[in-house]
């Protein structure tokens, strides 16, 4: 399989995987605040790196932020439909391309475009395992995010 297209088919599971812990979140009784915080860290997260990606500041977007389930809503439905046009546009020859810009910090970085999209697939892989940890200590049934699951 050529490279983009591994590329691409983490970014389907990425969006199939927000999906499922979102539809999770949105069901719980009792709501997780440690899940949804972790959640939206994964969306904002997914933001920031899409807009630098786009060549735009994100020096103001927040990366952790205390927000409610709606506002999640929106940014997965956001983040799949600029996600959605970033591949459309990719070639993979600007896989290579190196992408200048600032942490919240105000420092400077550079990456490929490359090692920045697959950060951000096992960033938010990560992050759902986490989610998944703080649900299973609350006696709820963990939701299988995993690749292999999505892939069948």
């Amino acid at each position: 399989m050529i490279l983009i297209e591994t590329i691409q088919k983490m970014y389907e599971h990425l969006i199939w995987a927000n999906q499922r812990i979102l539809e999770t979140l949105q069901s719980l009784k009792i709501k997780n605040q440690e899940g949804s915080r972790l959640f939206s860290h994964i969306l904002f997260s997914e933001k920031v790196w899409i807009t630098r990606l786009q060549g735009m500041d994100s020096s103001r977007l927040p990366i952790w932020s205390d927000v409610d389930i709606e506002v999640c809503t929106e940014l997965v439905m956001q983040n799949e439909e600029s996600i959605t046009i970033f591949f459309t546009n990719l070639a993979e020859t600007d896989l290579e391309k190196i992408i200048s810009y600032k942490n919240s910090s105000d420092k400077e970085f550079k990456n490929s475009v490359r090692d920045i999209l697959t950060h951000v697939a096992l960033h938010g892989q990560y992050h759902r395992g986490q989610i998944n940890s703080r649900l299973r200590a609350n006696g709820i049934e963990p939701v299988n995010v995993d690749f292999i699951t999505f892939m069948r």
